[in-house]
């Protein structure tokens, strides 16, 4: 049975360290900007990787176009592009960490 409880104690440790690494690479990916862009580059969005709009680049081209409508779904489909590139990397990272299994509320 010693054994057991040794073995325990060093999964829990494993297990420990995992999930500093995991908040580690949370924290960075947090500070990091991802951008997204639509319409061939003429809007351009920024987000931090906790998904937080941080700029927005909209070419005068569009402007110019004066169709609201064709912006708007622009400027969504530019953020949408950049917080998906913020979760995939995420999600890398902690595939990184994790070694491909899936930990239910870690990921």
């Amino acid at each position: 049975m010693k054994g057991m409880q040794g073995g325990m104690a060093q999964l829990m440790k494993q297990a420990n360290q995992m999930q500093m690494k995991m908040k580690k690479v949370q924290e960075e990916i947090a500070l990091r900007t991802f951008d997204g862009t639509s319409g061939g580059g003429a809007v351009k969005v920024t987000v931090s990787g906790d998904s937080v709009l941080k700029a927005i680049k909209i070419s005068p081209d569009v402007l110019g176009a004066g169709d609201v409508e064709m912006l708007q779904d622009l400027i969504l489909a530019a953020t949408n592009d950049a917080i998906k590139t913020a979760k995939d990397t995420s999600s890398k990272e902690m595939e990184k960490i994790t070694g491909g299994l899936n930990i239910p509320g870690l990921s």
